[in-house]
């Protein structure tokens, strides 16, 4: 049986108001991460957090992307409640938090977009990377280190940029598929 909707498929970016579409991957407050398996068309359980650790925020991708690592480009998508596994989100570009990830002794780039819901009341008020506390960027990188040394790989953040920076790498991204 074939998948319904097959996310690769999917564009990333709508041509007629620049808003990104994000499939989630993992609803926030998910311990289970989950990843979507191209070869068969379906989101697998790809590993469980530890107890009392928890995604903070929906992270999913943008489909027909492929980033430094290998994977479609991450996303991180700030929204009132969380979503659930396959679903698609308009959402409005805000920045990149760039980042680096130790695999033994190879460096590889491991960047998370950060978007913000179209439909949502929480977050109405963020357009840019600079409407968020730095206590929130803080927390994020705290996650992200935490998230890798789980997997034995050491994450470094190397900054925050600007959504103009963030559409730059999502054009890089789109062009490596």
């Amino acid at each position: 049986m074939k998948s319904l909707v097959d996310p690769t498929k999917l564009k990333p970016v709508s041509k007629q108001d620049g808003m990104l579409q994000v499939i989630v991957e993992t609803p926030k407050g998910s311990r289970n991460k989950f990843a979507f398996d191209p070869e068969q068309g379906i989101f697998a359980l790809k590993k469980v957090l530890p107890a009392g650790m928890v995604f903070p925020y929906d992270f999913g991708f943008l489909p027909r992307t492929i980033a430094d690592d290998g994977d479609p480009i991450d996303v991180l998508l700030l929204m009132d409640e969380p979503a659930f596994t396959g679903c698609a989100v308009h959402a409005i570009l805000i920045g990149v938090i760039e980042g680096e990830q130790l695999d033994g002794k190879k460096k590889v780039r491991n960047d998370r977009l950060l978007a913000v819901a179209e439909a949502n009341h929480s977050y109405a008020n963020i357009r840019k990377l600079s409407d968020l506390p730095k206590q929130f960027l803080d927390e994020l990188e705290d996650f992200f280190v935490n998230y890798h040394k789980l997997e034995g790989k050491k994450y470094k953040l190397l900054g925050c940029k600007d959504a103009k920076k963030a559409r730059s790498l999502i054009e890089k991204a789109r062009k490596a598929v």
